[in-house]
């Protein structure tokens, strides 16, 4: 499955293969390479959602602190954010900001934060902009009901992903582990995860 906002990207990279190959064959394949690029890079897999608390994202973990973990999508990790959690988005604010590479953390990136309220605490997710990444796409809205593993985003062209828990939840992963939106259960519940 392909993310709907690629299409007309799509079309318009092959309208210039189209194009190019008339005018020169090597620039016509470089363009076709580009359109499988961007065919792979908004991907959208189906996934088997888990049990306890998912991660938001694709990527790698390089930063957890307190209730926060951040998670950098590569170029080739699938770029489509995920609820963590079942619940009642609260709120969404897009805040402009600087374009700093996505390895590097920025508290002043563009960056658009939710907050869902599930039964035992709010969870925060942030899609943070990178250098690549323009444009943040946030498909839920105040007052909408999400499922966990919910597709509520996407971030175009290399980013990060943020999720900040609320009390009474530990993390499960750590530092350098890799994590599949919605299907790699990253945080529990205290209780849960003191009794492993």
């Amino acid at each position: 499955m392909i993310e709907r906002s690629c299409l007309r990207l799509v079309v318009v990279e092959g309208a210039l293969a189209v194009l190019f190959f008339g005018y020169s064959p090597h620039l016509g394949i470089l363009v076709t390479l580009i359109i499988a690029f961007t065919l792979f890079f908004f991907r959208d897999p189906p996934r088997e959602i888990q049990e306890g608390v998912v991660a938001p994202a694709d990527g790698k973990i390089d930063y957890i602190h307190g209730r926060r973990m951040e998670i950098f999508m590569g170029p080739f990790d699938c770029h489509i954010n995920r609820s963590p959690v079942a619940g009642v988005v609260l709120r969404t604010r897009y805040m402009k900001g600087v374009f700093p590479p996505a390895y590097r953390r920025n508290d002043r990136a563009e960056r658009n934060e939710i907050l869902i309220e599930a039964e035992d605490g709010v969870f925060k997710v942030v899609q943070v902009a990178g250098f690549l990444a323009r444009r943040i796409v946030c498909y839920i809205g105040a007052g909408d009901i999400v499922r966990k593993g919910q597709r509520i985003g996407i971030i175009k062209f290399g980013s990060r992903t943020v999720i900040e828990i609320p009390e009474g939840y530990e993390f499960v992963r750590k530092v350098g582990e890799k994590v599949k939106a919605g299907e790699t259960v990253a945080v529990k519940s205290c209780s849960a995860y003191c009794e492993k």
